[in-house]
């Protein structure tokens, strides 16, 4: 009896990618119809747009991984990493707590923002492809980012957010260079990405007390540490 013929690997990928595409073209197809009623916000229209690639990098992600170590654990090591690096942490408080200074639209738009500029960083490590100052990129962040929270600068939200990508670069960078031998990208990038944004989001909570007097000299009293943190790290002094 004739057996049935077994479909090759490649066109199992063929066909997982074609479904994870028309799952991205739904969701953004879904995010066109959210923005045209979200008041003209174009910040509403990133978040979900940001969203949708977030799916879609989860839906690929079986397609596309040849990890050694299996997708959790390389997603472990991702989502690990900015976390246990306090340089990492700093900067992304920061961001958060920026936002959280800033108001509308600043709290979602720069914890957006940082993330996606971090991931083309991040692909840049992972491609080898070289950046000068990474090191001195990260602790000018700290510094940077902290110095705006303990001044209460509130500068146009263009001006902000291309602060906040500009740095962004240097941390992803950092993460995409530190890709363990044979490990997911994919679930790399996701695990540190995710962290970021719990890292953000903690900020944003801290920054919340800015509503109030006592929490407002509070916020920018972190800040103020921040910054100085960082000019420790550029100093080498930790």
């Amino acid at each position: 009896m004739k057996q049935p013929k077994k479909p090759a690997p490649s066109d199992t990928c063929s066909a997982e990618n074609r479904i994870a595409t028309n799952k991205l073209t739904d969701n953004i197809m879904t995010i066109a119809m959210v923005s045209r009623g979200a008041k003209g916000t174009c910040w509403v229209t990133l978040l979900n747009l940001c969203l949708g690639l977030f799916v879609f990098l989860l839906t690929t992600s079986g397609a596309l991984a040849h990890s050694e170590q299996g997708v959790a654990i390389d997603f472990a090591g991702g989502f690990t990493h900015p976390i246990f690096g306090p340089d990492h942490v700093i900067a992304m408080v920061a961001v958060g707590l920026w936002g959280a200074f800033l108001g509308p639209p600043a709290i979602v738009l720069l914890p957006v923002v940082f993330p996606l500029v971090m991931a083309v960083g991040g692909a840049l490590g992972v491609l080898g492809m070289p950046l000068p100052g990474v090191e001195t990129g990260i602790a000018l962040s700290a510094i940077v980012l902290g110095a705006m929270v303990a001044l209460a600068a509130k500068p146009p939200i263009w001006i902000a957010a291309a602060l906040v990508g500009a740095f962004a670069i240097f941390h992803g960078h950092a993460h995409g260079t530190e890709l363990p031998v044979g490990a997911d990208a994919i679930a790399y990038s996701i695990g540190f990405v995710v962290a970021t944004g719990m890292l953000h989001i903690s900020g944003i909570a801290f920054g919340a007390l800015s509503h109030w007097p006592a929490g407002r000299f509070a916020v920018r009293a972190l800040g103020a540490v921040i910054a100085l943190i960082g000019v420790a790290y550029l100093g080498r002094l930790i």
